[in-house]
């Protein structure tokens, strides 16, 4: 059942409104009431289950009502529900519109994704110093892990909902992230592959010049172009979906800790020309799955904007019909 549920505290004077536009939508079930029982914030406490289909329009006439700033308005996800009702509300009211997306939700996965804490920091080097252990052992396997491991995608999701929104904060907050980030995980790996060099730890194959690894990373082309917009693509729908399995994936197909790594690698090891084609990999990388990633979410909610106002027409000319 896709329903969420939904905890307000209402200002006495703004119960009224709150309750008649909560009352008035066939996607909220199961309104309680419980009259000046809040506290911190005080007011009145009402309670229900919205359907996830009318859940945006139900959530915006409330945020328009200023109940998110004069009270509160919190929503939990509902993981099972049996209701007639509700399966009726979802066949015959919402159609299509019954598998939208709650953008709320949404942008607070987004928001959480892009907090830039320490273990933010501490992720992307520890990635890149497994990236740089791949590279000169020329393990795929540890590649796959360091990318995994990479928290980096949290911060250009972020970017790309700033962008999105309009919100120059958010945008250059995430930026300063990324690269502090990389800049730390590129010296690290750099430090890291001079000792391994010094004491020649390297493999024999990559001693030797054979680095299929490196080579593959080092390399941007038309394909490191187009995984990163697929990428990009999946990894906003997956956000908006709350698939994570799917969002694995994206960590694992786009080179962007690995590039990383082996500028740190290919610079200690003096190889120029690789340490400025992982550059090249690393900045395409990052650029295009924020472009791609601000597109798709425009391009989601310009799709689910058109499904609700065909839903609501629908829904008219079926009460048109009804009344005739």
């Amino acid at each position: 059942m896709d329903m969420i549920h939904v905890r307000l505290v209402s200002p006495a004077d703004l119960t009224e409104r709150a309750l008649e536009i909560l009352g008035s939508d066939p996607s909220v079930l199961n309104l309680i009431v419980q009259r000046e029982s809040a506290r911190n914030p005080d007011g009145d406490q009402i309670v229900c289950d919205v359907l996830t289909g009318g859940a945006n329009e139900v959530l915006r006439r409330l945020r328009d009502l200023r109940l998110d700033q004069h009270g509160s308005i919190v929503i939990e996800p509902v993981d099972m529900a049996f209701s007639g009702r509700a399966d009726e509300v979802r066949a015959n009211r919402l159609g299509a519109l019954g598998n939208a997306p709650v953008w709320e939700q949404v942008e607070a996965r987004i928001r959480a994704e892009g907090t830039y804490t320490p273990s933010f920091y501490l992720y992307l080097v520890v990635a890149g110093l497994l990236g740089a252990v791949g590279i000169v052992t020329n393990s795929q396997i540890l590649i796959v892990a360091a990318m995994v491991v990479g928290p980096e995608y949290g911060a250009i999701v972020s970017i790309a909902l700033g962008i999105d929104q309009h919100s120059r904060p958010r945008v250059r907050q995430g930026l300063l992230a990324l690269l502090v980030g990389f800049l730390l995980a590129i010296v690290a790996t750099f430090l890291f592959s001079l000792m391994i060099r010094g004491f020649g730890f390297q493999s024999k194959a990559f001693a030797a010049g054979l680095r299929p690894v490196s080579n593959l990373i080092n390399t941007p082309n038309f394909f490191s172009f187009a995984v990163a917009a697929l990428a990009g693509i999946v990894g906003i729908v997956s956000l908006t979906e709350a698939r994570t399995s799917a969002l694995l994936g994206v960590f694992i197909s786009v080179t962007t800790i690995p590039a990383a790594a082996d500028i740190g690698v290919s610079t200690a090891f003096a190889s120029w020309s690789e340490a400025r084609g992982s550059l090249i990999q690393l900045l395409v990388n990052i650029a295009v799955l924020i472009v791609v990633g601000t597109l798709t979410l425009k391009v989601q909610r310009a799709i689910w904007r058109r499904v609700g106002r065909d839903s609501r027409e629908h829904e008219a000319d079926r009460r048109d019909l009804g009344a005739a």
